[in-house]
């Protein structure tokens, strides 16, 4: 019969290794989401100034909303 204490070790090196794997997975997901974050915080800011370059554009051109 196995020894239970080596059992116990055995089962703790296993627990370790795994939470170790998980930490350096967590560790890439938390860089990827910031890459994903820094990612839409540009390209909401282009959008923004899009509209306000719309804006400005049909003030140039004095474009009038048609009413039906």
């Amino acid at each position: 019969m196995p020894d239970p204490e080596d059992l116990m070790l055995t089962l703790l090196k296993a627990i370790r290794t795994d939470i170790s794997t998980i930490r350096s997975d967590m560790a890439e997901v938390k860089e990827r989401l910031g890459l994903l974050e820094a990612g839409y915080s540009s390209l909401s800011r282009r959008v923004d100034r899009l509209g306000g370059e719309i804006e400005t554009l049909n003030r140039r051109f004095d474009v009038v909303e048609a009413t039906p």
